[in-house]
């Protein structure tokens, strides 16, 4: 019962984190010309994060702990290494955004926010890097998918 737990939270991370870092991008993009985009972007930063949270928790925790295969199928499988090397340029691109949105969170709170052309600029450039995020996790998809089906393990 564990396993199917733990899979299916994996997998409804999954969904709101894809839909999450989609909307973000499309709410920053509009900083600077909508009233309330910049609220957007934190809902959808928020959302986000909760599910980069639920999905890491799960995932090591279905990898290590053996609930699906042993962790040795995980560790010899091509296409988990190539998921996990996507995974680990997605937590990359994410340095400069939350950076960004916790500094802009803090500002907002304070309202000291910078000027609205400093914000759209800058929304636009942190929209793109959460485009690339979306494709790099529909990639994961794909490896994900491969993975269970048995395509291009080791040994």
């Amino acid at each position: 019962m564990l396993r199917i737990v733990l899979a299916v939270l994996h997998l409804l991370a999954l969904g709101i984190g894809l839909g999450a870092i989609y909307s973000r991008a499309r709410a920053l993009q509009r900083v600077g010309a909508s009233a309330d985009a910049l609220q957007r972007a934190f809902a959808a930063d928020s959302w986000w994060g909760a599910a980069a949270v639920l999905w890491l928790t799960t995932g090591l925790w279905r990898a290590i702990a053996g609930t699906e295969k042993a962790p040795s199928y995980y560790m010899g499988n091509h296409i988990f290494r190539a998921k996990m090397g996507l995974l680990v340029l997605v937590l990359l691109l994410e340095i400069w955004p939350m950076v960004t949105l916790i500094r802009w969170r803090i500002a907002a709170g304070r309202r000291t926010l910078p000027e609205g052309m400093v914000l759209a600029s800058t929304g636009r450039r942190l929209a793109r890097v959460s485009d690339v995020q979306t494709l790099l996790v529909v990639a994961m998809v794909v490896a994900a998918a491969l993975m269970a089906r048995g395509y291009c393990t080791a040994g």
